[in-house]
């Protein structure tokens, strides 16, 4: 046998060397506390925290298995994930299950699937593909083809409807697109565009979409309905004061007055229990998961590798940034989840196939130094 004579830890040693160590360091930091937060979260919801535990493990065996695929194998699945991801929009638009509303879930018949998440991979994949075919010859149309690319599943999406992915998924697209090297010019014209189009997509909003708007402006004009969430979300933030009320001992939140604390919301579970010290570690544990992704990012090695790795950084950065603003009141109530905390099995699941693809582009960097 060839591997009688072999020390286990050789053995298991190639199979370690796929994580980012800096990398691996943050997130097992934040899954610690992710850990302990939802344990206070959820200690009234039966088999959540299990759930919470599965799931953040299959994100986990995903991100490994990611980190594992060469970085030729993962640009060869951009254009199949695209397509793919793009078929299962218009499925979800013909045959997708209504909830609340909205039909954003397709029935696989095993399980559901909300392919809107899928799409957030899919699009930073298809972009960063798309340029690195055109590396050192791209013209103005090369950008506006990328610009339909993006457009076309925004908008699947946002007809749901599903304002907050639909934002992310266009976050994602615009990041790889200004990477590439779109003139500030442009940039500058669409923000102008942008600005002016307000009035207009005020116009196609939804009731929910505006009214969540005008929440943001004044929560305590309906306290007791759409103002509810932002309420009692700052309540529940500021009350935890310097050191927070101590882990299980958030009033606000065991007393049910904080809505969804374990999804979205969780950050206020945490703020209450840890205060503002405790935030301020959380707040350093995502810089150092942020940080060490654009470093990846920086030293890719080929420009496929440095688009997608800034894209799926600035994704992470995105999640994390508009989730706590919503919980501390300055930004709109969109459903974003806090990443790596929040509970949910796709959004998880689909952060760590990112995570993993970022620790593929760091272990291919390596090879290429070595």
């Amino acid at each position: 046998m060839i591997h009688e004579n072999t020390p286990l830890t050789a053995r298991i040693k190639p199979w370690v060397l796929v994580f980012d160590g800096p990398l691996l360091v943050g997130l097992a930091l934040l899954v610690g506390i992710s850990l302990v937060t939802m344990y206070s979260a959820a200690i009234d919801y039966d088999g959540r925290m299990l759930a919470h535990a599965r799931n953040l493990s299959l994100a986990f065996v995903v991100m490994w298995a990611a980190a594992c695929l060469p970085l030729s194998w993962i640009m060869r699945a951009a254009v199949p994930l695209y397509v793919a991801a793009v078929a299962l929009l218009i499925a979800v638009a013909l045959f997708g299950d209504v909830a609340k509303g909205a039909r954003r879930w397709l029935d696989l018949g095993v399980t559901r699937i909300q392919p809107s998440e899928l799409m957030k991979i899919a699009m930073p994949l298809m972009l960063a593909w798309w340029f690195q075919k055109r590396e050192g010859a791209r013209r103005w149309y090369d950008f506006a083809i990328a610009a339909v690319l993006l457009l076309a599943p925004v908008l699947l999406i946002a007809r749901q409807p599903d304002l907050g992915t639909s934002l992310l998924v266009a976050a994602a697209g615009a990041y790889v697109i200004f990477f590439a090297g779109l003139p500030w010019r442009v940039i500058g014209g669409g923000l102008v565009a942008g600005i002016a189009a307000l009035p207009l997509l005020w116009m196609v909003m939804h009731d929910y979409q505006r009214q969540r708007v005008m929440m943001l402006l004044d929560p305590t004009s309906d306290p007791l309905g759409k103002g509810f969430h932002i309420i009692q979300s700052t309540i529940a933030v500021g009350s935890g004061g310097t050191w927070g009320k101590g882990w299980m001992d958030g009033t606000q939140a065991h007393l049910e007055f904080v809505p969804e604390r374990t999804t979205d919301f969780i950050l206020a579970v945490y703020a209450e229990e840890f205060g503002l010290v405790g935030n301020l570690v959380l707040m350093l544990v995502y810089l150092i998961v942020i940080g060490r992704g654009l470093v990846i990012a920086a030293n890719g090695a080929t420009l496929f590798a440095r688009l997608l790795a800034g894209a799926l950084t600035l994704i992470f950065f995105t999640y994390a940034f508009v989730n706590i603003g919503m919980v501390i009141g300055v930004l709109p109530v969109v459903g974003v989840p806090l990443p790596m905390m929040s509970y949910g099995g796709t959004a998880m699941v689909t952060l760590g196939l990112g995570l993993g693809m970022l620790m593929s582009i760091s272990r291919q960097r390596r090879l290429v130094q070595s």
